[in-house]
């Protein structure tokens, strides 16, 4: 079966990895690289798993499912239908089975895989070699079909994350409105792999809020990383039941200056070290020198929440059609959507619609529409 564009790119990327490091093929079983393989497919059931129950072993020209007899006939009839991969199983209660299977479909061959510790194939004692370190980076420039599937899940991702704050009332439980927004992430068939809900005081003690009993009063952050086809939007809005009072309305104008100076600032070719600088910089102009060191900034995404982090030491290089979840934070606000950075410029892939509310933010002579409080 032929491949599509996509694949072919993928698997040619993969050939020039599997050459770099005088490798036959890869075992991925890790959630994203499973996902980024198979064009968004999922391989997991426990949803606070990045072990899948299936793998993929692929080489320079072809791909094999391996899993057990219980997951192989979806896999083989929903999941990879008309993908081309191949879906071998084992009895699930048979190791020694599975393990003379695998090796059959190793066949000698010198393979790395993504799971070492504690993952299922590992156990059934196949030789597999340690994944080199660079294989995730792979992942990170994305192909046009990648792009779209970016867009249509960032599109989702706005319009659910709009809707439940629309949704949510005053002394809801932080727990309700998790509920609320992971019902409208859903409602649009993607799935809700981070959720943070913080009420009244714990948006200002709390940097990853998970959420609790606590009843909102005044004050709301909801925070969603939703995935649809492996790649995940990321997105943070505020709801007030208050009047937004103007040092609150300070710190949001301040937030959104720094969102604009990293967004428009990450530009291929630079390195995360240096867009740390464009941070530290950023907070001081805004009047918030060192408000930085309080949470980290963010940075590039994709198949995974981030799959890598702005510091001040980092050498890693911003790559033409590379996705990033910017979040600037000061204490009681914080600005974030994924976008993504080309050698044309940057764009928004979460955005706004015409009925949120807006601050323009602004950094040298360049101006932005980013999000402000919505007053409810």
């Amino acid at each position: 079966m032929a491949v599509d564009s996509e694949i072919k790119e993928k698997l040619e990327r993969l050939g020039q990895f599997l050459d770099r490091h005088e490798l036959d093929g890869v075992f991925l079983n890790h959630r994203a690289n499973f996902a980024w393989i198979t064009r968004g497919k999922d391989n997991y059931i426990p949803s606070n798993s990045q072990n899948g129950v299936a793998g993929i072993l692929a080489t320079r020209h072809e791909r094999t499912c391996f899993t057990n007899s219980i997951e192989a006939p979806r896999f083989a009839l929903e999941e990879l239908a008309g993908s081309g991969i191949e879906v071998v199983a084992y009895p699930w209660y048979d190791w020694k089975t599975g393990q003379k299977k695998l090796r059959e479909v190793i066949a000698g061959r010198k393979i790395a895989s993504d799971v070492l510790d504690n993952g299922e194939f590992d156990r059934l004692g196949a030789g597999l070699q340690k994944m080199p370190d660079d294989f995730t980076q792979l992942r990170w420039a994305l192909t046009p079909a990648e792009i779209d599937r970016y867009r249509e899940g960032g599109k989702r991702t706005s319009a659910a994350i709009e809707a439940a704050c629309k949704r949510i009332t005053r002394n809801m439980s932080e727990h309700e409105i998790a509920g609320v927004l992971d019902e409208e992430v859903r409602d649009r068939s993607m799935i809700p792999v981070v959720t943070l809900i913080a009420g009244d005081d714990r948006v200002e003690k709390f940097r990853h809020p998970i959420p609790t009993d606590l009843k909102v009063a005044r004050y709301c952050m909801l925070v969603t990383c939703a995935s649809l086809g492996g790649l995940i939007s990321n997105m943070t809005r505020f709801v007030s039941f208050v009047p937004l009072s103007a040092e609150l309305k300070r710190k949001q104008q301040a937030v959104c200056n720094v969102d604009a100076a990293i967004n428009f600032s990450t530009t291929p070719g630079k390195t995360f070290g240096e867009l740390f600088a464009v941070l530290e910089k950023a907070y001081a102009d805004n009047g918030f020198p060192g408000e930085y060191a309080n949470h980290h900034q963010g940075g590039s995404t994709g198949y995974a929440g981030r799959e890598g982090f702005a510091d001040p030491t980092n050498p890693t290089v911003v790559l033409d059609n590379q996705a990033f979840a910017w979040n600037p934070s000061i204490t009681g606000v914080k600005s974030e959507d994924t976008m993504l950075c080309t050698a044309r410029g940057i764009e928004f892939l979460t955005t706004m619609s015409n009925e949120w509310p807006r601050v323009t933010a602004t950094f040298g002579n360049q101006v932005v529409e980013r999000p402000d409080i919505l007053v409810r």
